[in-house]
């Protein structure tokens, strides 16, 4: 007889930090491209702006982009419930100017909404029976005007992680709360999302 899911044990559940630290701990993270992606120049505030945008980057990983993002004038709050992530998130940053915490991203607490939250492979990582809260969470997170903005994948395969979403129902957890503005395939998708990865702007409403 097969095991139910919640009698897995706990390094094969996805929802679990365990999942997770049994990965980055064998080196199995296809998702880590080591770039920053073209895409994300298009958010990153003139280098002689005085502003400096918040924003969150969940599932963090190795941090790459938060730190791509630092260096480019975003305060930014990297974010992963992962102690194993969070480390190789920590070897990755050095010293640099943001925040990192080793947190559930449903459960984080920010003093004040984002003017933006940064996605790439973290709704994908979440088991399916996570997805339902993750559009109210991520209306928490983003301030009125302010965006969703990011990469996510696309397919019809039952199988994850990674766990593709359709259209339809992608739309269904976000449009309540944000409208969006942009979607054009990835210019460089990560190999194991093959042609699925899709960058996508929504707009908090």
């Amino acid at each position: 007889m097969s095991q139910a899911p919640a009698d897995k044990p706990a390094h094969q559940r996805p929802e679990l930090p365990d999942f997770w630290d049994k990965r980055f701990a064998e080196g199995v993270t296809p998702w880590d491209h080591g770039y920053a992606p073209a895409e994300l120049e298009a958010l990153a505030p003139p280098a002689d702006s005085p502003a400096r945008p918040r924003i969150l980057v969940p599932g963090c990983g190795h941090a790459r982009e938060a730190g791509w993002l630092d260096a480019r004038g975003w305060a930014v709050t990297a974010l992963d419930f992962s102690p194993a992530a969070v480390s190789a998130a920590r070897d990755t940053l050095g010293a640099w100017n943001g925040e990192l915490h080793c947190a559930d991203f449903f459960t984080f607490a920010p003093a004040t909404p984002y003017d933006v939250v940064y996605e790439r492979a973290f709704l994908c990582a979440l088991p399916r029976k996570l997805w339902a809260g993750y559009g109210p969470r991520m209306a928490e997170l983003v301030r009125p005007g302010g965006y969703l903005a990011g990469f996510f994948f696309f397919s019809d395969e039952p199988k994850g992680p990674p766990f593709g979403i359709g259209e339809a129902e992608h739309a269904a957890l976000l449009s309540p709360w944000f409208d969006k503005i942009a979607d054009t395939p990835s210019q460089a998708p990560i190999p194991v999302f093959a042609e699925g990865e899709r960058w996508q702007v929504w707009q908090r409403r």
